[in-house]
C-alpha cells in the first residue's frame, strides 16, 4: 500500500463553495428559521469546506407544506407524464452537462477517488433521470371481467388506477450522495409525487448543486424541496411529520427501525434499503484471476463504504491461501490517498465517527485473536484515512464477521463443500446482496437460488443499472429501488367498479331484483 499526495480543492469549485448552503423551499433559497448552520469537511484533510444551513423541524414543516401544496393545487399534479418525462429527462442532461463540477463535489465531500465519482456517481445519477423519464407515461393500471354472485348480469366496467402517493419524504445516505438522491427523486417525480429530500449532513453538497439543476430544468415550486440538517432534528422530523405519506430511507439498519416507529403516527408508507454483511464465495473452479480481483473489489471499492460490499469472502478450502494471497497483494499495493490525486485508488472515509468505527472494529478483531493479513490499521496523516484491510483466522461468530463494519475490511473463511455453503452465507440478519465465483453454471445456479439476498453476483460484482431492481431481504430493508417495480413504491392503487346502468342493490337477506 502507498499513500498519493493532498491537491488543492479544484479552483473550479471555488464560485460554488463561496455561496451561502441554504435550504431550498417553495422554490426560494433561504437560511434555516434558527440561523443555525453546521460545518461540512474535506475527509482528505478534516478541514472545513463549506457550512450549510442546519433545518429542524419548522423548516421541515414548511417544507412539507410547499410539497403538499404543488401536489394538491400546483401545477404539477395538471402537468402531463409527458411532459413530466421532458423534466426528468432534462434534469438527466444537466447532470451529464455539469458532470465534472459534480463530480468534484462528490471527491470533496466524500473522499472518493474523482474518476470514481465521474463514471459512476454522476453517469448513473443522469442515467436514473432519464430511465425513469420513460416511465412517466407507462404507469398505467388495469381492466377487470369480474364476476359478483349477487348480481348475475355483471354488467360493470371494472378498472384499476395508480396514482401518486403524495408527499415523499427522502433521506439519503453519505456513501453515494448523488446517486442516492437521483434513484430517491427519479420514481418519486416520475409517479407525480412531490419530494422534501434531506441529504446527509457529512455530504449535503451535491445535493444542493442538483437543487439548482432542478430549478435550471424547470419543475414548479415546491416539487423538490431540499432541507440540509442533522438526521435527529430534520430527518426525524421528516419520518414523524403527519403531512408526509411516505418515507423512503437509505442507511443504517438501526435507523431504519427509527423510521418505521416515528412513521407509526399517521401509518406513512416506507420502503427502507439498509444494511448489509454480504458473502462473497469463490469455488475452486472459478477463474481465480478474475474472482481475486473481484473479490478485491467487492470490498474496497468506495472504501468500502457500500451497503452491497462483499465484506465476507468465503473461499474454498484447497485455493484459500492463494485467494487470501491475491487479494491482500492488491490490498497491499493500493495507493491510498486524496481523490484528487490522479493515482488514488481508495480515499478516505466519509468522517471522523466512520474513522472511529472501523477502528473499533479491527481493534475488536484483534482482541478477539484474529490475524490481520493485510493492513488492520490507521494512516498517520490528516484526513480519515484506513489502511485496506484482509483479516484472517476468524470464525462465523466473530463480532468483526457478524456486524456491518462499513469500511475497508474484509474477512476470510474457508469452507469445504457445497453442504455448508449456503448455511454459512445465510447466517446473517442481512440479506442485501451477494458474490458467486465459479465456472460450473450448474452450481452458480444452486447457491444463488440458496442464497437469501437481494441481488447475487455470479463471476462479477457491484453491478448496478436502472432497470433492475436492488433492494434486501430480512434486516437489510423493504422494498426495493430502481427498475419498473419501484414506481408501486410511490403509488396508491384505486379500484373503480362502473354499473354500465343505474342499478338497485339487493337489501341484505334479499336476492338480487
Amino acid at each position: 500500500m502507498t499513500t498519493a499526495s493532498t491537491p488543492a480543492v479544484p479552483q473550479t469549485l471555488q464560485p460554488f463553495l463561496a455561496k451561502p448552503k441554504q435550504l431550498m423551499i417553495n422554490g426560494q433559497w433561504s437560511a434555516a428559521k434558527s440561523g443555525e448552520t453546521f460545518d461540512v469537511f474535506n475527509p482528505a484533510s478534516g478541514e472545513v469546506v463549506a457550512q450549510c444551513a442546519a433545518g429542524d423541524a419548522k423548516d421541515i414543516d414548511q417544507a412539507v407544506k410547499a410539497a403538499r401544496k404543488a401536489f394538491e393545487q400546483g401545477p404539477w399534479s395538471k402537468l402531463s407524464p409527458s411532459d413530466r418525462g421532458k423534466l426528468l429527462w432534462k434534469i438527466g442532461d444537466l447532470i451529464e452537462a455539469n458532470n465534472e463540477e459534480l463530480a468534484q463535489l462528490e471527491t470533496l465531500d466524500n473522499g472518493k477517488p474523482y474518476g470514481i465519482a465521474l463514471a459512476v456517481d454522476v453517469a448513473l445519477a443522469a442515467d436514473m433521470f432519464r430511465y425513469m423519464a420513460g416511465w412517466c407515461t407507462k404507469i398505467q393500471g388495469d381492466t377487470f371481467p369480474i364476476t359478483v354472485p349477487y348480481a348475475p348480469d355483471n354488467d360493470f366496467h371494472a378498472f384499476t388506477l395508480k396514482e401518486p402517493v403524495g408527499v415523499v419524504g427522502q433521506i439519503i445516505p453519505w456513501n453515494f450522495p448523488l446517486l442516492m438522491a437521483a434513484w430517491k427523486l427519479g420514481p418519486a417525480l416520475a409517479a407525480g409525487c412531490c419530494v422534501v429530500l434531506k441529504p446527509a449532513e457529512q455530504t449535503p453538497l451535491s445535493a444542493l448543486r442538483l437543487g439548482e439543476l432542478i430549478q435550471e430544468a424547470g419543475l414548479p415550486e415546491g416539487v423538490v424541496n431540499i432541507v440540509t440538517g442533522m438526521g435527529e432534528t430534520a430527518g426525524a422530523a421528516i419520518a414523524a411529520h403527519d403531512g408526509v405519506d411516505k418515507v423512503a430511507f437509505t442507511g443504517s439498519t438501526e435507523v431504519g427501525k427509527l423510521i418505521i416507529k416515528a412513521a407509526a403516527g399517521n401509518l406513512k408508507k416506507v420502503t427502507l434499503e439498509l444494511g448489509g454483511k454480504s458473502p462473497n464465495v469463490v469455488y475452486k473452479d472459478a477463474d481465480m484471476d478474475a474472482a481475486i480481483a473481484g473479490a478485491a473489489s467487492a470490498i474496497f471499492f468506495n472504501q468500502g463504504q457500500v451497503c452491497s460490499a462483499g465484506s465476507r469472502l468465503f473461499i474454498e478450502e484447497d485455493v484459500f491461501d492463494d485467494v487470501l494471497a491475491g487479494v491482500g497483494d492488491i490490498a497491499k499495493n493500493m495507493k491510498v490517498g486524496d481523490g484528487f490525486d490522479s493515482a488514488t485508488e481508495m480515499g478516505p472515509l466519509v468522517s471522523k465517527e466512520q474513522h472511529d468505527r472501523v477502528k473499533h472494529y479491527l481493534d475488536a478483531g484483534k482482541a478477539g485473536g484474529a490475524t490481520m493479513a493485510v493492513g488492520g490499521g490507521l494512516l498517520d496523516r490528516p484526513g480519515y484515512f484506513v489502511q485496506p484491510t484482509v483479516i484472517a483466522n476468524v470464525n462465523d461468530d466473530m463480532k468483526v464477521v457478524k456486524e456491518e463494519i462499513f469500511g475497508p475490511v474484509v474477512t476470510a473463511l474457508p469452507f469445504k463443500d457445497d453442504r455448508e455453503i449456503a448455511d454459512r452465507a445465510n447466517d446473517t440478519d442481512y440479506g442485501l446482496a451477494a458474490g458467486v465465483w465459479t465456472k460450473d453454471i450448474s452450481k452458480a445456479h444452486k447457491l444463488a437460488k440458496s442464497l437469501r439476498a437481494g441481488s447475487v453476483w455470479v463471476n462479477c460484482y457491484n453491478i448496478f443499472d436502472a432497470a433492475l431492481p436492488f433492494g434486501g431481504y430480512k434486516q437489510s430493508g423493504l422494498g426495493r429501488e430502481g427498475a419498473k417495480g419501484s414506481q408501486a413504491m410511490f403509488t396508491e392503487m384505486k379500484t373503480t367498479i362502473i354499473a354500465r346502468e343505474p342499478r338497485k342493490m339487493p337489501r341484505m337477506g334479499m336476492a338480487a331484483e
